[in-house]
């Protein structure tokens, strides 16, 4: 691992961007290699095969340009693929279900968590396994979100299509009495002002990119790899699917300049 070599971050889509913002954040130093699997995304719907299939190509992309370590920035892969990813490649994939399992377990006060995931991930019940084997005590709400994530990838993060989505998932968890709500998915904290408007205050909602970053700076300095000196600062975003549609859904959510250099790489039919 040379600092000089970029880190990859992937996901479905513009989600990992939340993933990216955090490492321009926490890592400035750092440069970014991305990957939108837009053309195939939502992932929430998709088989497990598939989106193995998906995550395993875009791994060996990743890897074949070059990536020092990587972030499989999309709670739907890391819930199916990551294990299966981890050990087929060497170069150190970390997923964002752990630290966002971490996070909520410490900020809960009456042991009750809400869960807003897409479908394949709750399908999956890691979320809940790992927090229960962590507090066996715990009470979860596991809740699917399919319209969220394509409302996201539309821009629409707010007005009242958004509150409406958000209102049919998030009230039934505020019914059940919970004090912490995971967003498990990187999607999904665009729409956390809505989410926290529905939740109200007395929900903590929990996204796990900070302690995902932080995560991924202890895994660089531990490997001599966590460049200290500014590079070029130049960014790549890739895209499976329409790299200006992509460029302009993350210049409304993030406003960086930088993603003006998104282009198309498509991988898989």
């Amino acid at each position: 691992m040379l600092p000089e070599q970029p880190v990859g971050v992937f996901d479905s889509g513009v989600g990992g961007l939340t993933i990216a913002r955090e490492i321009v954040r926490q890592l400035p130093a750092e440069t970014i290699l991305y990957y939108g699997d837009t053309a195939h995304v939502p992932y929430g719907s998709k088989r497990v095969d598939e989106l193995i299939r998906y995550a395993d190509a875009i791994v060996a992309y990743l890897v074949e340009q070059g990536v020092k370590a990587i972030v499989d920035a999309c709670n739907t892969t890391s819930a199916v693929a990551l294990n299966y990813l981890q050990s087929k490649y060497s170069v150190p994939i970390i997923g964002v279900i752990e630290p966002g399992v971490r996070d909520a377990l410490a900020v809960t006060r009456n042991g009750r968590i809400g869960v807003l995931a897409t479908e394949a991930t709750i399908a999956s019940g890691l979320h809940a396994r790992l927090l229960q084997s962590l507090e066996p005590r715990l009470k979860v709400y596991p809740q699917a979100c399919p319209r969220l994530v394509p409302l996201v990838e539309a821009g629409i993060v707010d007005g009242p299509e958004a509150l409406q989505a958000v209102t049919e998932y998030v009230e039934p968890l505020v019914k059940e009495g919970i004090d912490t709500l995971l967003l498990g998915c990187t999607h999904y904290p665009f729409l956390a002002p809505v989410i926290q408007e529905v939740a109200g205050e007395g929900v903590t909602l929990v996204d796990p990119a900070a302690s995902t970053v932080r995560q991924l700076g202890d895994l660089l300095k531990g490997h001599g790899g966590l460049r200290h000196v500014h590079g070029s600062r130049a960014h790549t975003f890739l895209v499976s699917g329409s790299a200006g549609g992509f460029r302009r859904v993350a210049q409304k959510l993030l406003g960086w300049p930088e993603l003006m250099a998104t282009r198309r790489v498509k991988l898989l039919d």
